[in-house]
């Protein structure tokens, strides 16, 4: 596999990579400018000239996913017998000078339910620099002829047609960001509680509904076993504050500005381990379907 080829596997996986490309050459190196290798937290792919001088390049690669830094940096070695490695001597005489570039993972996004509501959201989310997972039991509403202006958009879309969202909730990466507003209420809860017993951590869970609709809901995870503090993970009602309206578009801006708020500035286009809130707040005017247009605290939900 090459280094493009790695490169698009990593994102397509939702992991985090260093692309390492050697920026300039003075004198003898094993490797000419250009040479490029892709490093993961457990892989690498290509080559900028093995010895010291990779085996350095990886290790702070690594430290680099390990921080989360997403700014590119630059460094230099020379190859020479006298210098101090920790990683053996390279005699080729040159000089090297790397460039290390974080490859941003894309948050991820999962719509459950993609009827008027979910539409115009993924419309929305389209537009952004994220991985957008479309679920839906019904064919009919993941169409590609209807979906096509969504699909032509910036994000990296999946559309999963299943009877069963569960498997999709299952499949998700580490901080993805759920919502939750399919057709059938049982549909809802079903999808609530699988999501509240997956072992990785969600970047927050939203569910569409009225006040009494998450009441109810509330109840049942309840006597399904769930703690209090895992039920008050899932947001409901969802939006944000002061986006008041019952049509479609006006919800959709309404939670995708939410949602928004819980990717921080920095993150926007990297991964994202989630928003957390310790602030509910209360539900201002309910809007269509029982969502109401506001997120606890500014944020997209709790962890």
């Amino acid at each position: 596999m090459d280094w493009l080829r790695a490169a698009q596997q990593l994102r397509d996986d939702g992991q985090p990579g260093v692309l390492v490309t050697v920026a300039e050459v003075r004198g003898h190196a094993p490797r000419e400018a250009g040479a490029k290798m892709v490093v993961s937290r457990d892989r690498t792919w290509g080559s900028v000239g093995g010895g010291n001088l990779e085996a350095a390049a990886v290790a702070r690669a690594r430290e680099m996913i390990g921080s989360g830094s997403a700014e590119p940096e630059m460094r230099e070695a020379r190859l020479n017998p006298h210098e101090r490695n920790e990683h053996g001597r390279q005699c080729c005489g040159g000089v090297v000078r790397l460039l290390l570039e974080p490859l941003a993972v894309r948050p991820a996004v999962a719509l459950f339910g993609l009827g008027h509501v979910g539409y115009e959201l993924a419309r929305i989310l389209s537009r952004l620099p994220v991985r957008l997972l479309l679920v839906d039991s019904r064919p009919e509403q993941l169409d590609r002829v209807r979906l096509a202006d969504v699909i032509d958009g910036t994000a990296d879309v999946g559309v999963y047609r299943t009877l069963l969202g569960e498997q999709v909730l299952e499949q998700l990466p580490r901080g993805a960001h759920v919502v939750i507003m399919t057709h059938d209420h049982a549909e809802d809860y079903a999808l609530c509680d699988a999501a509240l017993r997956l072992p990785q951590p969600l970047g927050g869970i939203g569910l569409i509904g009225s006040s009494a609709k998450w009441a109810r809901f509330q109840a049942q995870l309840a006597d399904a076993g769930h703690s209090p503090e895992a039920i008050a993970r899932i947001t409901c009602p969802i939006g944000q504050p002061g986006i008041t309206g019952k049509d479609p578009a006006v919800i959709a801006v309404a939670v995708a500005a939410a949602l928004l708020h819980a990717l921080p500035a920095s993150q926007r286009a990297p991964a994202t381990t989630g928003a957390r809130s310790e602030e509910r707040g209360t539900s201002e005017r309910a809007t269509r379907e029982g969502v109401a247009s506001r997120a606890p605290g500014g944020e997209w939900g709790k962890q």
